[in-house]
């Protein structure tokens, strides 16, 4: 298939846009949303025909040049955006106008600029464009056209849905917060904070929080986040009783609706109705109650029910909400130069799930969802549950951006060497993966900060990584490859070529995602998988029919599963080596992992522990002061020499 100078053969997985010759760059990083929005769409315009336009809408983990400076690509700085809007002006037909009352026209509009050769503008933009010397027309004006969010869709797919790709889906949420204000929390004062890094909810209780001393002001602002942000395991509340002066004024259980009325800014958590209802907020996220008590209350005292590792502060001074929100544009570019279809719709809402079903039962099996989904990790473990049932793998891509670049700027793809294991011994034989590789921003970004490390290739470490980076962004694969050490091995995310868990997946179309994860790990030269596995957000062994699956199909040296809170080793079908990955976010909780898991070892056998390591708080550098604490008994390895001693120990034929 061609579009544009886009070719998309149907054996490969994503499409390969034209070769980068010289590109203008815009640095964005100081506009609104809404001219981050404008110009993503443009350049999704533009870059159909050749990549042209690249756009740095923030700071990146990775530098902002980075990946430019790497590539043999000229490219000029354009300090005025509005320029370049002219310099491509005639490649477009107009405008979109979207309708601030009703984000999710945001996607629309992102949907039809696709199809029309336009870009999506506010009404404010809109106004300015159609004047000279921009003189854009409106194409579609989409104010006043939808009541919500899932009307815009159902009229999307009835009117649109026809006319866009069925190769890809793009799940992209309309708006994000705004950055807030570098003061916005000198105000609270903090009220009772876990001293321990707990994680196993011992420490449940009901908490008696005395805010009298804040009765100055309007209303209290009580805000919950995590005492150690590196290690994901922050507040839980199950209830909250609010008394002014002995009299209940508020009591409400998260997640349902009485609470709505006190949550002022719960942007950044999330709720469900599991363990009888929660929020949680874990890592840097937190979120707020606001309590208006009765005039002249002498006395405010709020009951909470919480576990974990929780820090509760207050203050009387209104912050800024994290749910003041714009519009962005990361992955815009792709959805539109592919003419895809773009939506936002949350799985664990009936009527929104149904639409969502709909339309990944009009596409193939394995077709692929690039973005993300809403409701944090609830939303994540519902929804790729959901996408796996319809034979839909998910690329985890929402703040991926210059897609349609990377797409076209080729990479030197080589196959990494193997590494002979050490001789079979009765050791502890460790190794450590770190995950998120199936995430193909984190490729992008925060991979590259880590690799950047100078720790890296001090000690064995498996980095996952998408397999389908060969077509997405074969230059960053080609990055790691090429500078790979002895030390450092590439191996397939979960759950192979695409995010996905194996028991939900139909069986009759399971083997066109094990053949598609063949053909990807055999060109990126990357022979083991670490995968994931969970019905009704729980993880689950992998079924004897999967299992003969990847046997068949794509013949595996060895694969890592889950992220359990444990650790051990099997072989199964009689043939495929597993290790579960014990998750750790921390120096210390790895210590304890290595010690709990070590700790019967008699000495008369080899013992193989697998780690898996937080890839957003941990770093190759932890890694090492990991190593160099453990004693001679212990011996780190890479992956693939990993399941080359567990084949031996277990009498399995080499690979």
């Amino acid at each position: 298939m061609k579009n544009g100078k886009i070719t998309w053969p149907k054996s490969q997985a994503l499409p390969t846009f034209a070769k980068a010759k010289h590109l203008d760059v815009l640095d964005l990083r100081e506009n609104t949303g809404d001219e981050k929005l404008l110009f993503t769409t443009l350049q999704g315009n533009v870059n159909r025909e050749k990549p042209r336009i690249y756009m740095i809408e923030n700071d990146y983990e990775e530098g902002n040049f980075t990946w430019l400076n790497d590539w043999n690509i000229p490219y000029s700085i354009r300090e005025n955006p509005w320029e370049l809007l002219l310099k491509y002006k005639d490649e477009l037909s107009g405008m979109i106008v979207y309708d601030p009352e009703v984000k999710d026209s945001i996607n629309v509009a992102t949907t039809m600029a696709g199809l029309e050769q336009g870009v999506v503008a506010s009404p404010e933009l809109a106004e300015k464009l159609t004047k000279p010397p921009y003189n854009l027309k409106i194409i579609e004006d989409l104010r006043g056209q939808f009541d919500d969010g899932l009307d815009a869709y159902k009229w999307q797919y009835e009117n649109l849905w026809p006319r866009t790709t069925k190769r890809m889906l793009v799940g992209l949420n309309p708006h994000r917060s705004v950055e807030l204000p570098e003061d916005n929390w000198d105000d609270f004062q903090v009220i009772v904070e876990e001293e321990e890094e707990i994680r196993d909810s011992s420490n449940r209780d009901i908490y008696d929080l005395d805010l009298s001393e804040f009765l100055e002001g309007e209303s209290v602002y009580l805000r919950f986040q995590d005492a150690f942000t590196k290690d994901g395991w922050g507040p839980a509340v199950h209830q909250v009783t609010v008394k002014a002066d002995g009299q209940v004024i508020a009591q409400f259980i998260p997640g349902q609706a009485e609470e709505a009325p006190y949550l002022y800014d719960g942007y950044h958590s999330s709720a469900d109705e599991r363990y009888g209802g929660h929020r949680w907020a874990d890592n840097g996220n937190y979120f707020i109650y606001r309590f208006t008590p009765p005039a002249n209350t002498e006395e405010l005292v709020v009951s909470v029910d919480m576990w974990n590792q929780f820090k509760v502060s207050a203050s009387n001074v209104q912050p800024v909400a994290a749910g003041e929100t714009e519009p962005y544009g990361y992955l815009r570019d792709y959805a539109v130069a592919n003419r895809a279809m773009v939506f936002w719709l949350e799985s664990n809402v009936a009527e929104e799930k149904e639409l969502f079903e709909q339309i990944m039962s009009d596409v193939e099996p394995n077709t692929p969802y690039l973005g993300w989904f809403s409701n944090d990790v609830a939303g994540e473990f519902s929804s790729t549950e959901l996408a796996s049932e319809h034979s839909v793998y998910v690329l985890a891509a929402d703040w991926f951006n210059n897609m349609t670049v990377f797409s076209g700027v080729k990479g030197k793809i080589k196959k990494q060497k193997p590494i002979a294991a050490p001789e079979l011994d009765n050791k502890i034989y460790l190794t450590f993966t770190f995950g998120e590789g199936d995430n193909l921003q984190y490729n992008q970004h925060k991979l590259r900060q880590l690799w950047d490390d100078k720790a890296r290739g001090s000690v064995p470490i498996n980095w996952t990584t998408s397999p389908l980076l060969y077509d997405v962004a074969p230059s960053i694969l080609g990055y790691y490859q090429q500078t790979a050490t002895d030390n450092d091995l590439l191996i397939a995310g979960p759950s192979g070529a695409g995010y996905i868990y194996p028991t939900p997946w139909p069986d009759d179309t399971f083997d066109l995602f094990a053949r598609q994860t063949k053909r990807y790990m055999k060109r990126t030269g990357m022979d083991i998988i670490y995968a994931l596995n969970r019905v009704d957000e729980q993880n689950v062994p992998l079924t004897e029919s999967k299992v003969q699956d990847y046997l068949d199909y794509v013949d595996p040296q060895g694969m890592f599963l889950s992220w359990e809170s444990n650790t051990g080793t099997s072989i199964l079908n009689n043939e495929l080596p597993q290790s579960i990955l014990r998750g750790v976010s921390s120096v210390s909780e790895a210590k304890e992992a290595i010690a709990d898991a070590s700790r019967d070892w008699d000495g008369d056998s080899p013992l193989f522990i697998s780690l898996g390591m937080l890839s957003w708080s941990l770093t190759p550098s932890d890694v090492v002061e990991i190593a160099e604490s453990l004693s001679s008994e212990y011996e780190i390895v890479r992956g693939d020499q990993y399941f080359e001693l567990i084949r031996e120990a277990n009498g399995l034929p080499k690979k």
